[in-house]
Formats: C-alpha cells, structure tokens, sequence
C-alpha cells in the first residue's frame, strides 16, 4: 500500500512538472501573419496566463491587450510531418524582469514588425517564438516572444533551447539524487545500524537481567524445595 501511495506521489509531481514545463518552455511555430489587433479594454478573470501589461496602459483592472493574427503551419516530429494549416491568434505582451524569465519589453516593434508582414502580399512565411497555451473557452492566449521571416515553410525547427533547458534539468536532477543517495549512504544507515546494535545491545541486557533473576528465583526456589523434602521432627 505505502509503495502504491509513493508512486501515486511520484507520477503526479511528474505531471505537474511537464505540465508547468510544456507552458514556459519557448515553442516555435511556422506561420503566415494575416492581421493585427488591440483590444483597448481587456479585462481577464485568469491573470495566470497573462504576463504584465505595457507600462503606461493599465486602467484599475484593464490594459491594452495585442493580438497577432496568423495562419500556423502544423507538423510533426520536428517538421517532418505537415499536417496543413491552422488559424491562431497570438497575444504581445511585455513579460518584464521577473516572470516568465523572457526580458521581452519590445511588444510595440513586435506588433509594428508583425503588421508589416500582414501588409505584404502575398504574406510570406515566419517564425513566431513563444509559450503558453490557446484555450478559446476562457480566451486564453500564447504570448509571441519574437518573430523572424523565412524564405520556405519547409524549414525544420530543431528546439535546441528546450534540448539545453531539459538535459541542464535532467542533470540537475540527476546530481541532486546522487547527493541525496550519498547523504543516505552516509548518515542516515550509519545512524540506523547504530540505533539497531544499540536496541540490540539493550534487548541484550535486558535477557541476561531476566536470565539472571530468574537463576537467583530458582536457586531460592530449589532451596525451599530442599526443606519440604525433609521429614519432620
């Protein structure tokens, strides 16, 4: 049961864990610009998935949200798959100095960049970064951190960045498990292998002092036996 109930523990700290990572972790995504738009009065109920709003456009609880309209080409397995295309909107928000940990504060070139390829015709091929998630039942937007023209949509993405990040976490983890075994190893068995002798050692006493007791009890004992054996006078 308690085995069942630590791997229970495990796999859902696994889950969170991937989940939080496949939020924060910059995707690319291949995609034709169509449009630009900015909601003056946004107004959201889930500030999770919103980064900080531009400075100099909050309003109490509204701020001036851009969007980035576009066409997405869809793949797999790093391109090489094409699955066609997708219709996706884009938010472009400052994320700032503290979090999410992308230093983006250049919203308004992205948005006039992004409505200069809307203007080109036909609009060509880019590459938009960024991270999040689009969940349309709670108008939850990706946040585009950069976007680069190129010349074919046939290119493939290799997301080197999230190789860096992952295989860095996967020897941190790897370390920090190491050290946690050798803590063990080294402190933790010694000080339960001494614990055990010195129950040992306790439970060791404890029967010669019974065994001890009883030898003195019994020696009375066959002593008063002596005496009801003799006959009396």
């Amino acid at each position: 049961m308690w085995t069942k109930v630590k791997w229970g523990f495990r796999i859902v700290v696994i889950l969170i864990v991937a989940v939080f990572l496949h939020y924060i972790l910059p995707q690319r995504d291949i995609v034709k610009v169509t449009g630009v738009e900015q909601i003056s009065s946004f107004q959201t109920s889930w500030p999770l998935f919103y980064a900080q709003a531009d400075q100099g456009t909050v309003v109490q609880d509204t701020f001036s949200l851009r969007l980035i309209q576009t066409v997405r080409k869809r793949t797999w397995l790093f391109g090489l798959i094409d699955r066609g295309e997708q219709t996706l909107v884009y938010r472009n928000q400052d994320t700032g100095w503290i979090w999410p940990p992308f230093f983006k504060f250049d919203s308004s070139d992205l948005q006039a960049e992004a409505a200069k390829m809307a203007q080109d015709q036909p609009p060509g091929w880019a590459v938009m970064t960024h991270y999040g998630w689009r969940i349309i039942f709670i108008t939850v937007y990706p946040n585009a951190i950069s976007l680069r023209p190129i010349e074919s949509p046939d290119v493939v993405l290799i997301p080197w960045v999230n190789i860096i990040i992952l295989s860095f976490l996967g020897f941190v983890v790897f370390m920090l498990r190491r050290m946690w075994l050798q803590f063990w190893e080294r402190t933790v068995d010694p000080a339960v292998a001494n614990a055990e002798e010195a129950w040992d050692a306790v439970d060791a006493r404890a029967d010669a002092a019974r065994a001890q007791t009883q030898g003195f009890f019994g020696r009375i004992g066959a002593w008063f036996a002596t005496w009801r054996g003799k006959p009396g006078k």
